[in-house]
């Protein structure tokens, strides 16, 4: 009789299935509050969505319905000078460095430095006595040989009638005419040594040369100079009229010598450095016949009247060149200018106070003018200051400019 064991033949608890179950209720659970989670996350994120994008229509709406505080100008017409601005610098019209022509010891100085000297105004006066004393004794040797010149013609008188009547032989008086033409020309060479004697007598006493402005002194009294000396004495530059020296784009070239083609003169003006204070006017005297290859320009120069010494040597200055004036221009400030991916155009204030962009076309820039080709016309009313917060079609507040239209230009531009 076969026995079963009880313990082995006893039927599964309930509790040993147990486990399997309730880990895959769990994982349900867990995975049901996720998709929740990530739903309530998803329309969440999409309620903000909407939310911001309200906002932001509800934001642009008030921007587009803002009045927008601007300054404002008219679009006026009237004749505009046109400029060429370069740099510059100032060059005395005449510079001459005062040597002497003899040698000698310096007597007197007669000049103060920075003394304004006219022509032959005496600077410097040399010992004058050698060359007088020279002087003293070429005319001496002139009337010895005067007087034996005189004597020799006298005498070759007397052999010519004695030469015609063959009291003596012909070679004698032929040799009394030789004697004759050399003390001539003895009398001459004389008077050649008194003119040099005077001459040196005249450098010994040395003159400005040009009207001017001394400089400082090289050489004190007492020193003794020669002609061949390396140095001089003193430098005078004349300063009225005063030249200027300045450049211009080669590109400017062809306008300049087309107004200058029919013997023109073209007016230049002279500013100081900052460009704010005018120096001087003057005419363009010289175009140079070559252009600098380095720095693509040409020099220019120009003659000013400098009664006030406004101008001095080596004075960098701001030169404005008037090219011509254009005649009737539509003119707008500067500032009216904007610049976008079309191109250049300015925001026009309309009779609604609405701006709108207009397309312009610039044709020059003329310090704070704009001369206008076309896209406005006069009486317009252009935006200068606001035109970052604007839109096409804002409502603006539009404010006057102060001056109540565009200012004239302070410097010059293309």
């Amino acid at each position: 009789m076969i026995h079963e064991n009880p313990i082995s033949a006893a039927p599964p608890h309930a509790g040993e299935l147990a486990p399997p179950r309730r880990s895959w209720v769990t994982r349900v659970v867990l995975l049901s509050i996720l998709a929740l989670l990530v739903a309530g996350g998803v329309v969440m994120v999409r309620a903000r969505s909407r939310a911001a994008a309200a906002a932001a229509a509800a934001a642009a709406s008030a921007m587009q319905n803002r009045i927008i505080p601007v300054t404002t100008a008219d679009v006026v017409q009237r004749d505009v000078p046109v400029w060429l601005e370069g740099l510059g610098n100032v060059a005395a019209f005449y510079t001459v460095t005062v040597k002497t022509q003899v040698d000698g010891r310096i007597d007197r100085v007669l000049f103060k430095e920075g003394q304004r000297v006219k022509k032959g105004d005496v600077l410097v006066q040399i010992d004058p006595r050698p060359f007088a004393i020279q002087l003293e004794s070429a005319q001496a040797a002139i009337a010895r040989d005067q007087a034996n010149l005189k004597n020799a013609r006298l005498n070759l008188d007397r052999y010519k009638t004695l030469s015609q009547q063959n009291l003596i032989a012909v070679q004698q008086f032929t040799d009394q005419q030789a004697s004759v033409d050399q003390l001539d020309a003895q009398v001459r060479a004389d008077q050649a040594t008194i003119d040099a004697a005077r001459l040196n007598l005249d450098y010994a006493r040395i003159t400005s040369p040009i009207d001017g402005v001394t400089g400082v002194r090289l050489v004190d009294p007492g020193n003794v100079v020669h002609a061949s000396d390396a140095g001089g004495l003193v430098v005078v530059t004349q300063l009225d009229p005063i030249a200027v020296f300045f450049t211009l784009p080669e590109d400017d070239l062809p306008e300049i010598s087309q107004a200058t083609s029919g013997g023109a003169k073209l007016e230049v003006e002279a500013l100081s450095r900052d460009g704010d204070r005018p120096l001087g006017k003057g005419t363009l005297s010289v175009i140079d016949n070559e252009i600098n290859q380095q720095t693509a320009t040409i020099r220019l120069k120009a003659i000013f009247d400098n009664p006030q010494s406004m101008l001095w040597p080596n004075q960098f200055v701001k030169a404005r060149l008037h090219l011509q004036t254009r005649q009737n221009a539509v003119v707008v400030p500067a500032a009216a200018v904007q610049h976008g991916p079309n191109g250049t155009f300015a925001y026009v204030v309309g009779p609604d106070e609405t701006a709108q962009v207009r397309p312009i076309d610039v044709l020059a820039t003329q310090g704070d003018l704009a001369v206008i080709k076309s896209g406005v016309a006069p009486g317009d009313h252009v935006v200068i200051e606001g035109q970052a917060q604007i839109r096409p079609g804002a409502h603006v507040s539009p404010k006057p400019a102060s001056s109540g239209e565009p200012a004239r230009p302070a410097g010059s531009g293309r």
